[in-house]
């Protein structure tokens, strides 16, 4: 019930922010929230690409030690 925000909750919204901040402020809030979103989304990118690289580098890590450490005990238990 309170997730969803409709079309006349919007309009609702804006004519209030028209309002309460008059026509020549609200574009200037318009870019100022639109710039904040884009370095948001920007951060947020960077951040995932960061822990995707991690990841990749200990898993490869991983799968390294794993199949030379498999190699050593398997000789050493035959011979």
């Amino acid at each position: 019930m309170f997730g969803r925000i409709g079309p006349m909750e919007l309009i609702l919204i804006l004519v209030i922010a028209l309002v309460i901040f008059g026509p020549r402020k609200l574009p200037e809030i318009g870019k100022a929230l639109g710039d904040a979103f884009k370095a948001f989304k920007k951060t947020q990118e960077d951040a995932t690409k960061e822990v995707e690289k991690l990841v990749d580098t200990d898993t490869r890590k991983e799968g390294d030690t794993t199949s030379t450490g498999s190699g050593k005990d398997s000789g050493a238990a035959q011979g």
